[in-house]
């Protein structure tokens, strides 16, 4: 049997020859990359031969479009408000309204556009275009998969799976795969290393490698950094994945030919779409993100052109631009506001940009996979850290040289999250005018002296149009999305016929419109967290199960319900219009807690059905086969330490201890190796050790020595 038709059989358990430990990493290829400054002007170059012809007008007419649009919606609101003259409460609802409806009317300019496109067929940015032949390669790229104490069964599954299909592709000698690891958990790090020497048996390739960082400084950036700076040297172009991402082998080597192929184009990413929905929550996620993604993204493609941005993942760099021009600073002041960058992918797509490179968008390429958190517990947790990473871009916007269109890139992350506790202050100032209105009696004459009362006039059937129309605009995009499906023959049939994806629809808008509520209030809180100086840290995150047992959904949830139950209560009391105001959100915080138990669920089979949920692409099957199965040969830390060639193949890529400063020392291994020679058994050990001081022993290799005596 050869390794190719090897691969292709059903995996068994990770078993390792006993031979001589292969090497994990190539031989280096070192380049520098250089930390930036925000205070230097990049060089005044421009990707003219790139640049869609009427550039500037597209984005004239967005911006055009999103100032009529917010004029027109102000003026009906003064008129609404405006009794005989504003008051400070009035005023202050104004300012709010306008500001929360420019972000609205942003928004369907773009979605109006990508409705357009859509129906005018397939986009071919950089010449991608999936009808023709796969391009020839003549160049060296590297697909980088970081992970950070991610499961490693289904971290080699879905990595199994993408270099299967890119060996499919006949292109496979142009690629090096990598893992590289930042993981912490001793356990789960000897199990990245049994998963890869057993991938290495199952492909029998040569061009697999992996690497884990001793000291995981600046977060994922800085390990994309340490290989760019150790390897970058003897490639043309990196495609970052994430820990939960997937590709196939076309979409990989279309974008490795979209780099060779343009030589001033530095990044081009993806869209990448959402797969795997298992609860109710991820399936709501999968189903809106397929449906309306991929046109928004052709919306905002249409107008960013060279200046598009990055998402982090899923993209193809030019490894020599972005170790000349990624390097990124360390943020003055104290977390979380400075330090390392956490939203890494805008600043280091700006960066790019400033010194004359192309960042283009590849909206239409299928093929690229994510998935997302089971529940609204966990998406609102990865959400708090990316709100702090996008606050982070406050001390950015100032940087010098920046093309303005990567400022508004910075403008739009932050005002993703400061929408929320605006939106919170509306509602809040909203209820204060209300009582105002039901509990001061109004003064009929003004100071002075007058002959005629001043009588107030209120306008309840503007006041509804208003309404009517800001929720209609907030709608719409998904509304022009389901129209453009329904008119496709592929999507439509893709999503289970038009009645099942218009059914679908409505679902999705009214769980997400429950679901808001606690969004706003969760945000809310992890913006004035941010501001308050609590850092988020770098959590693990769940990807499987997003169930939280009654107590934690009681403490998690049942606050925002108790709020909302008095809101709608005290709402009544004062009036019935008040009531009927409120009811959006009231609503939404009262079945927080019911609401977030349902999302974790995994029924609802019929609806919410995305094409890639009915039919799967064969990458993505072929990934959860192989997840099923080797999720089961990941072993504890006991049994790891057990395997005599996993313990000798990890001891040989152990690097000598870094060189420290006089008196500087690791304090977790000096007691950890002191502790070592007091046991008189492995299992005490790992009883005794704690995950800090055994994470230390693995990284030492007389340490490691002495450990592996034990058993």
């Amino acid at each position: 049997m050869d390794a190719i038709t090897q691969a292709r059989a059903p995996a068994a358990p990770p078993q390792v020859s006993r031979r001589d430990a292969p090497p994990f990493l190539p031989p280096e290829a070192p380049v520098a990359m250089p930390g930036q400054s925000l205070h230097a002007v990049g060089r005044p170059l421009s990707p003219d031969r790139l640049r869609p012809p009427g550039l500037g007008l597209r984005r004239a007419f967005i911006v055009l479009a999103t100032l009529a649009m917010t004029g027109i919606a102000a003026e009906q609101m003064y008129l609404v408000l405006s009794v005989s003259s504003l008051t400070l409460l009035e005023c202050a609802v104004l300012v709010l309204f306008v500001i929360l409806f420019a972000w609205i009317a942003f928004s369907f300019a773009n979605a109006a556009v990508g409705f357009v496109l859509t129906l005018s067929g397939y986009d071919r940015t950089l010449d991608i275009d999936p009808e023709q032949p796969l391009p020839e390669l003549r160049q060296r790229h590297a697909l980088l998969v970081p992970t950070y104490n991610e499961e490693p069964g289904r971290l080699f599954a879905r990595l199994q799976a993408t270099y299967e299909s890119i060996v499919d592709t006949g292109r496979r000698d142009s690629f090096d795969v990598f893992v590289l690891s930042d993981t912490t958990d001793p356990a789960t790090w000897l199990n990245e290393e049994k998963q890869y020497l057993a991938l290495l048996e199952r492909t029998g390739s040569k061009r697999l490698f992996y690497r884990h960082r001793r000291d995981n400084v600046a977060r994922k950036a800085g390990n994309i950094g340490d290989w760019v700076t150790r390897f970058g040297g003897q490639y043309d172009s990196m495609i970052i994945l994430d820990a939960d991402s997937l590709m196939t082998g076309d979409a990989v080597v279309r974008l490795a030919a979209a780099i060779e192929r343009h030589p001033d184009v530095a990044l081009v990413q993806t869209l990448p779409i959402i797969v795997n929905g298992g609860t109710v929550f991820a399936r709501l996620q999968q189903f809106a993100g397929r449906l309306y993604g991929p046109m928004l993204a052709r919306g905002i493609a249409w107008w960013f052109g060279t200046e598009s941005n990055y998402w982090g993942h899923n993209a193809a760099i030019r490894v020599k631009a972005f170790a000349a021009h990624a390097g990124l600073p360390e943020l003055s002041g104290r977390k979380p506001l400075g330090g390392h960058i956490l939203s890494h992918d805008f600043v280091e797509a700006a960066l790019i940009r400033r010194a004359g490179w192309a960042i283009m968008m590849a909206p239409s390429l299928r093929g690229s996979y994510e998935e997302t958190p089971p529940s609204i517990t966990e998406f609102a947790a990865r959400d708090r850290r990316w709100c702090q990473g996008n606050l982070q871009h406050l001390k950015i916007l100032p940087a010098r040289g920046l093309h303005f269109i990567s400022r508004l890139h910075f403008l739009v992350g932050i005002g993703a999250y400061v929408t929320a506790p605006l939106w919170f202050v509306f509602l809040i100032v909203g209820i204060m005018i209300s009582l105002q209105a039901h509990f001061i009696r109004p003064e009929y004459f003004a100071k002075g002296f007058t002959l005629f009362p001043v009588w107030p006039e209120e306008d309840p059937i503007r006041a509804a149009y208003v309404f009517g129309a800001t929720m209609a605009m907030l709608i719409s995009p998904k509304l022009l999305a389901l129209i453009a499906a329904l008119f496709n023959d592929g999507e439509r049939r893709g999503f289970g016929g038009g009645l099942r994806m218009i059914t679908s629809t409505i679902v999705e808008i009214v769980l997400s419109a429950l679901i808001a509520p606690s969004m706003m209030v969760f945000q809310s809180h992890a913006v004035a967290s941010v501001l308050l100086g609590h850092d988020s840290g770098w959590n693990v995150q769940r990807r499987d199960d997003g169930s939280l047992p009654f107590a934690e959904l009681m403490r998690r949830y049942g606050p925002l319900t108790f709020v909302g139950l008095v809101l709608a209560a005290a709402a009544y009391a004062v009036s019935l219009s008040l009531f009927l105001w409120m009811t959006p959100v009231t609503i939404g915080l009262s079945l927080a807690m019911p609401l977030a138990a349902l999302t974790t669920k995994t029924g609802w089979r019929s609806l919410l059905v995305a094409p890639e949920g009915r039919i799967p692409p064969a990458v993505l099957t072929r990934a959860n086969e192989l997840g099923n199965e080797l999720v089961s040969a990941d072993t504890t830390l006991d049994g790891a330490l057990h395997d005599t060639y996993l313990a000798q193949a990890h001891l040989s890529q152990l690097a000598p201890p870094p060189p420290h400063a006089p008196g500087e020392i690791d304090k977790e291994l000096v007691v950890a190796r002191a502790k070592l020679t007091e046991f008189d058994s492995l299992a005490q050990a790992l009883t005794l050790l704690n995950a800090r001081e055994t994470r230390s022993v693995l990284s030492d290799p007389d340490a490691f020595r002495q450990l592996v005596a034990l058993s």
